[in-house]
């Protein structure tokens, strides 16, 4: 099976660069199921319901958010109708939404994806081990998934390796999202986890990450309050992890970044390439 997971929408320009490519990287990829985390689509902030069905229109079969996930107040009014939706696992239990779910692709395979955030300079949220472990007792790859994807909303990239090897063996992906900017990680671990700490994002990399650069340039320099934030208006680029997992186990077979269009060097995954 072959997934693409792309790092953290931010903007109409990250909308913009998913909605140009993905109609053709799901066919030049052969893709199976895509996931975008979208917490960051509406204005940098939160994402509405609108601009989910823009999403699964370009192909998104799962969102997944993070720490930003209520910043737009109607998503806890759409986010218990809309499956495809996801927020973190660890929130306190009686929270909208869900933060799991298991899809099935157009060949009939399922796919269970699951949103967790960690606590290091993050919300205290519950413990996002314990929830990963929970799903994983019940979710077993080549038994109830044929693949399963942990998106780890984490400031702290120790926080996201940790999760990766917690996970090894249990996952055919665990990659990072939340700092927006793609890491050169990205490895299959030693019981065959396909992993990279962070995705990056899909956005205007000519910012601070994704953000235009005036005003937070402006809060680190005078520590004084500045007018809100707004996303970057310039050229995306799309940021993604692909995966291609072996069809027996779940696990990967391969793992490389993806970057299309925009500032950043592209990359493709090398061994299609070929």
């Amino acid at each position: 099976m072959r997934l693409l997971f792309c790092g953290d929408l931010v903007g109409r320009s990250g909308r913009d660069v998913v909605r140009e490519h993905l109609p053709r990287l799901r066919q030049e990829l052969a893709l199976d199921f895509v996931i975008v985390n979208g917490e960051n689509a509406a204005g940098g902030f939160g994402i509405t319901e609108r601009i989910c069905a823009e999403l699964y229109a370009a192909g998104v079969d799962a969102i997944t958010t993070g720490n930003h996930v209520w910043d737009q107040r109607e998503t806890m009014g759409f986010i218990n109708r809309d499956p495809r939706l996801l927020r973190p696992q660890n929130f306190p239990a009686g929270t909208p939404g869900r933060g799991v779910g298991l899809f099935q692709t157009a060949r009939g395979r399922k796919v269970m994806v699951m949103n967790v955030m960690g606590r290091l300079f993050m919300d205290p949220l519950d413990d996002p081990f314990a929830a990963v472990e929970r799903e994983l007792s019940i979710h077993r790859l080549a038994g109830t998934a044929d693949a399963v994807v942990i998106d780890v909303h984490a400031e702290a990239t120790s926080e996201k390796m940790a999760m990766g090897h917690f996970a090894d063996g249990r996952a055919s992906l665990v990659v990072g999202t939340h700092t927006h900017v793609p890491t050169a990680d990205s490895q299959i671990l030693p019981k065959g986890t396909a992993y990279q700490t962070d995705a990056g994002m899909c956005g205007d990399y000519d910012s601070v990450i994704g953000m235009e650069k005036a005003v937070p340039v402006a809060r680190f320099t005078r520590k004084m309050p500045t007018e809100r934030m707004a996303p970057a208006q310039g050229p995306a680029t799309l940021c993604a992890v692909f995966v291609e997992t072996d069809d027996k186990t779940g696990l990967a077979r391969q793992v490389a970044p993806l970057r299309v269009a925009g500032r950043l060097i592209p990359h493709w995954p090398i061994e299609l390439a070929d």
